[in-house]
């Protein structure tokens, strides 16, 4: 029987956005596209920036074994662009978080996140993920905006429960799609007919 992280953990792919697993060879790709947003860090529950990012990048390659996390390096063509990772994958009750995201401020906005999200939440469902959470920070009002174009559920706000590396003790919140609602949308797509 195939270990389901090892079934999760693999590249992905559509076009220019391409999910390759965060490896070494990734280190200064991600340290440049992580230095073009300095001020969004301020909100992110670590920092990537200057001191900082090579102690983030260790820890979040160690979370892969003890956290079950999946770490993947986000590129446009070959240039790398950001970060992604499936978190806390829990594959007896089904469930995952997509989180932990960064991605330049070039592909923000368009569909270059709304295909990298699409590919995860496929590729999640075929590995046997009924439930996908983001948990995003109540500042960030740009992702909040993101996931709910995807079509998922405000399922609550957990308050002042986690610490960001400023210190700042932040409110969460939850969004929850199930597979079942992601594949009726997908499948049968809303009409923009007048």
């Amino acid at each position: 029987m195939t270990d389901p992280l090892e079934k999760l953990a693999q590249p992905l792919a559509e076009g220019d956005v391409r999910l390759e697993l965060r490896t070494e060879a990734h280190r200064e790709g991600l340290r440049a596209a992580c230095a073009k947003d300095p001020d969004i860090w301020e909100i992110y529950p670590m920092s990537m920036l200057g001191e900082h990012f090579d102690t983030a990048f260790d820890a979040m390659a160690s979370f892969h074994a003890t956290k079950n996390w999946v770490n993947y390096a986000v590129l446009d063509g070959e240039r790398v662009v950001g970060m992604t990772n499936y978190i806390n994958a829990d594959p007896i009750n089904h469930v995952l978080e997509i989180g932990g995201t960064y991605i330049a401020p070039e592909v923000r906005g368009g569909p270059f996140n709304s295909m990298m999200k699409q590919l995860m939440i496929d590729h999640a469902i075929v590995c046997g993920f009924a439930r996908i959470e983001f948990r995003i920070d109540t500042r960030n009002a740009r992702s909040m905006t993101a996931v709910r174009k995807l079509g998922v559920s405000h399922e609550g706000t957990l308050r002042k429960n986690r610490i960001t590396w400023t210190g700042y003790v932040r409110d969460t919140a939850i969004f929850g799609l199930l597979a079942d609602e992601w594949t009726n949308r997908t499948q049968n797509p809303p009409s923009t007919a007048g």
